[in-house]
């Protein structure tokens, strides 16, 4: 029968119904991912200081180097983060491209030619054979397969599909999987060949409607975007608050101490110059209040890390992603691939007389010829080289496990029995070396018919049934598939098994194994904090025992549900036993969507790791959805993040990673709200005691960005500790600032507040700098103490340890970027001159500003001590 279209026909079908390519979802470009950085809350903050700097340059009031100070701080933020996104996404993109140049084998005029799978058209003949993946949705006209359909509907089993009869009514149910005549696009061909004909491409095809589902964008908040939001709105209303309370304290000290009020009534432009003064104190202490170094910070160590996550096989395709995986409470996991190793693998071989052996080497003499003929000669895969080729994943897996004991038998298949689903059993004669008939099947179907065993030294001896089902059934509570071997004497006569009785060679036992990496992970993951939840296709006492063995179940109150019975529960019912679910067995891809919205209405953060087109919409709406890196491309564009060794354990170190950038900002913040907070509070008392203030617009730029912009660096290159993971996840709705951080930032910013004011004031403190009319000396050495004592402080901010050098070794960077920093404001000292407001200062003034600077240390230790 001739099949396939002619290249006209092509073309006719190309205008009516298209190709084969998939809508490809909108790409955010460069541009685009920047202006999303600028609602960022703290970008927001920075914004509306530079506009009111803005004004003020424009009013004569400022310099224009304060005002671009604030713009390079919002400029180098939004763009760090924006390019590392951008290039992880690059990157992802290219992926992408190579997993779908897909070459098919297609009928055209008359003959077979390899297309790429964009190029396939409605009516298309494809020729379908084993390992192939399935193109586009049609049906079958000749032939026979078994296809894997679980990267679409979940179900582990593989699909028999038949030819189409030439009298079916097409019921057009597009998701109809168990149609026994439609194959799918995105499933894969496990056995068998076949011609099909294309009957949907591109979007129309159930591949494509579900990829168009995911373009709809309706991602919630991270959990840190909801904490540095809370952030920035007390920092907004604490420096506003703040600056019009200083406003008003100046003026008053204006009128109480100089009288102003007389002179403001001979002098009405007196009185707008202290107005317009009070206003530009305002603008200080917002300027002051908002951690100009905080957006740099997150986007300096987001970038950093996405960095270091590639080479643990982890890409980042969204910085959102990385830092919410920190928070994570509770994780619905894939088992196939992730848990497991993803491929079946013959874990032992027993003898008739209960005897297991590791390895078929071990098995000797007789008995070992036979089960090398058994798994060698009744097999529909073959060997070819290092490869095996055809069959079905468990023949292939018994080959690969027989591998070791190949033996060249000099006999010929003269007829064979194929396996098949309802059977459960093939069989194969063979003549020359051995005569005789290899059986092979579940043990159902083989035990009741066997009546000997074959001993170490190959007799046959008497069989034992009772022995070998004990050894059935403590195989199958570990969640082992068996595989029973027998040879007969009789030969097969046409589709019937040989009469008489058989002889048992032994048992394989089969099973995907657990990862012994996964083992560990989930173990440090729950010791994290985090709920792990065990979604999968399989039956229920199979998923008990890959789930006791990998960790998940550990006592009789952990939960084991079935697909349906989680549906017959409501969702109230759901959420209130919900921390007590671990196993989700027989799961549908709805079920995954419905946990996953649960959780989030629990106020839980979520995430969610799948590999199959079904897996997609769970994926996108969980706060993190971790894409396999052997799954669809999907799964992976609905995804934040690619484990692209499905692994686990990566996805361990994912939660790691989030947690080390957390952390990381969370020290920044203790450094520079210390710095923020002293600044407030000394600009707030100078005025009141009939002071200037002692640090200028410029000053606090410089600490702000500047000095901020290297310690970012600094506080970047955080290790990944594992200690990390034995905190608790972070609440959702917990403040950034936690009650730790706050007596840190307090002790540090009353302490730098009182050694300040010792220095301005005290006489004896003045005594130690050179005198001159202006103070210039004095406040250059007070900038200089501002400067240092920050730099000891990040010490004690970098680590709540007594050692402030605990693991430092770890971050390279900080050191030299703490000496930077030091060398920088030495020779700002010297050449700051009228802009930053340094005139030098002697050997001797030096020693004063480092021993008032270093005091923040013993004191912090203290507190630390205490607390």
């Amino acid at each position: 029968m001739a099949y396939g279209l002619t290249t006209a026909q092509v073309e006719e079908s190309k205008a009516k119904y298209g190709d084969n390519r998939l809508t490809e979802q909108e790409s955010e470009g460069f541009w685009s991912k920047l202006k999303d950085n600028f609602g960022d809350p703290m970008i927001r903050i920075l914004c509306v200081a530079l506009v009111i700097n803005v004004v003020l340059f424009f009013l004569g009031q400022t310099e224009w180097y304060e005002s671009a100070g604030i713009a390079v701080a919002v400029v180098l933020a939004t763009f760090v983060s924006t390019f590392s996104e951008y290039r992880n996404e690059n990157a992802f993109q290219k992926l992408q491209e190579e997993a779908s140049r897909i070459k098919c084998k297609v009928y055209r005029d008359g003959k077979i030619i390899d297309l790429p799978i964009d190029d396939i058209v409605t009516r298309d003949c494809v020729l379908l054979q084993s390992g192939d993946k399935v193109p586009a949705d049609g049906v079958l006209l000749e032939g026979e397969v078994k296809t894997d359909q679980s990267a679409l509907n979940g179900e582990s089993h593989e699909a028999k599909k038949i030819p189409m009869p030439s009298d079916y009514q097409d019921q057009e149910v597009q998701m109809d999987f168990l149609n026994p005549y439609k194959i799918f696009r995105g499933s894969v061909v496990c056995g068998g060949n076949a011609v099909a004909e294309v009957r949907a491409v591109g979007d129309a095809t159930v591949y494509g409607a579900i990829a168009s589902e995911l373009q709809i964008d309706d991602d919630r908040d991270s959990p840190l975007k909801v904490k540095l939001s809370k952030l920035a709105g007390n920092i907004s209303t604490f420096g506003y608050i703040g600056g019009a309370t200083i406003a008003l304290a100046f003026l008053f000290q204006r009128v109480m101490f100089h009288d102003s009020l007389t002179l403001y009534s001979a002098n009405w432009l007196m009185a707008v110059q202290d107005v317009v003064r009070a206003v530009m104190l305002a603008v200080i202490i917002i300027v002051m209040a908002v951690p100009e170094g905080l957006p740099l910070m997150i986007a300096l160590v987001s970038a950093l890390n996405m960095g270091k996550m590639l080479k643990d096989n982890v890409l980042v395709r969204k910085i959102v992603g990385i830092e919410t995986a920190g928070s994570l409470n509770i994780l619905f996991s894939d088992k196939t691939g992730t848990i497991t190793k993803g491929q079946l693998e013959v874990v032992t071989f027993v003898d008739g007389n209960g005897k297991a052996y590791d390895s078929p080497s071990g098995v000797e003499s007789e008995l070992g010829k036979l089960l090398s003929l058994s798994i060698h000669c009744n097999m529909d895969a073959v060997v070819s080289g290092e490869s095996i080729i055809g069959g079905n994943a468990t023949e292939r897996a018994v080959l690969s496990y027989g591998a070791p004991i190949a033996k060249k038998f000099n006999v010929t298949k003269v007829v064979s029995i194929p396996f098949n689903s309802e059977n459960k059993y093939s069989a194969a004669t063979v003549e020359g070396e051995y005569t005789l008939t290899l059986i092979k099947g579940a043990p159902e179907k083989i035990l009741a018919r066997c009546k000997t065993r074959y001993d170490e030294a190959g007799r046959e001896v008497p069989l034992s049934n009772a022995v070998v089902e004990e050894k059935v059934n403590e195989l199958a509570g570990r969640a082992i598939r068996v595989l029973a071997l027998a040879v007969s004497p009789v030969r097969i006569n046409g589709e019937a098994l040989p009469e008489g009785d058989w002889a048992l060679v032994g048992i394989l036992g089969i099973r995907d194994e657990v990862r012994s990496e996964s083992i560990g992970a989930i173990r440090e993951v729950q010791s994290a904090g985090v709920q792990v939840v065990m979604i999968t296709g399989d039956r229920k006492d199979t998923a008990v025992a890959i789930a006791k063995e990998a960790g998940i179940l550990k006592d009789d109150a952990d939960m084991v549900l079935t697909s349906d019975e989680l549906a017959a529960m409501s969702d109230e019912e759901v959420k209130g036993k919900l921390e007590k679910f671990r196993v989700v067995a027989r799961a549908l891809p709805s079920d995954k969507s419905r946990l996953v919205r649960l959780a989030q209405e629990l106020d839980k953060v979520a995430g969610m790791t799948g590999d199959g087109v079904n897996d997609s919409p769970a994926l996108k709406k969980a706060d993190v959805g971790f894409a396999m890196g052997g799954g669809t491309e999907v799964a992976k564009e609905a995804s934040d993040i690619v484990i692209m060794d499905n692994n686990f354990a990566s996805i361990d170190k994912a939660i790691l990673y989030g947690r080390t950038i957390f952390n990381s900002i969370r020290k920044f913040i203790i450094f520079q709200l210390t710095i923020n907070v002293s600044a407030v509070l000394i600009s707030f008392a100078a005025p009141l005691l009939g002071m200037e203030p002692p640090l200028t617009i410029t000053q606090i730029l410089w600490v702000n960005l500047v000095m901020d912009t290297l310690a970012a660096l600094a506080f970047g290159g955080e290790p990944a500790l594992a200690r990390f993971m034995h905190e608790k996840p972070k609440r959702r709705d917990e403040s950034i600032v936690s009650g730790y951080m706050w007596s840190a930032i307090l002790t540090g910013a009353l302490w730098t507040f009182g050694v300040s004011m010792f220095l301005l004031l005290a006489p004896a403190a003045k005594s130690w700098f050179r005198a001159d009319a202006e103070n210039r000396y004095l406040l250059t050495g007070f900038f200089a103490f501002y400067i240092l004592l920050a730099v000891f402080n990040a010490f004690n901010a970098r680590t709540e340890k007594l050692n402030l050098f605990d693991h430092i070794g770890g971050n390279k960077g900080f050191p030299r970027v703490i000496l930077l920093i030091v060398v920088i404001q030495v020779v700002m000292t010297y050449y700051g001159g009228a802009i930053l407001s340094c005139y030098g200062l002697t050997m001797g003034e030096w020693l004063v500003v480092a021993l008032c600077a270093f005091s923040i240390i013993p004191v912090d230790l203290a507190r630390k001590k205490i607390s």
